[in-house]
């Protein structure tokens, strides 16, 4: 019998699970794409509109959140896009099997990161150019 979390290799999850996954992915994608049509607005207001800084160290502090919000938001999009992955594998019935290995995925990581396509140890060896 398989362990608390894990499915056996090969058994499908499910359609429930599924499911509710599916849900989860698509609410967590609205929201990332309206914090990124919120940030690119930001980003973008040009210098006349946001007021002249009065010190430089202002500028720099300008300057610098506007870096950050450049970081987050590439962040955000590589987010979307393994949503997306993630939506992708629900469609071809792959959902909670790790792209790399093709051994299932635990339930416990597709709770906490739902949009997981790799087990642990793939996402790692993957991270580390391993694979």
């Amino acid at each position: 019998m398989p362990r608390e979390g894990k499915r056996s290799k090969g058994s499908a999850m499910k359609k429930a699970d599924v499911e509710k996954f599916r849900e989860r992915l698509e609410q967590l994608r609205r929201q990332l794409t309206t914090s990124l049509k919120g940030t690119a607005e930001q980003v973008k207001v040009p210098e006349e509109a946001r007021g002249y800084s009065q010190h430089q160290a202002d500028e720099g502090t300008d300057d610098f959140d506007r870096q950050l919000s450049l970081v987050v938001t590439s962040q955000e999009y590589d987010i979307i896009r393994q949503i997306d992955r993630a939506l992708e594998k629900i469609q071809e019935n792959t959902y909670g099997v790790c792209d790399l290995s093709g051994e299932p995925i635990p339930m416990k990581r597709l709770e906490a990161i739902p949009y997981a396509t790799m087990t642990v140890e793939a996402q790692e060896k993957f991270e580390k150019g391993l694979i």
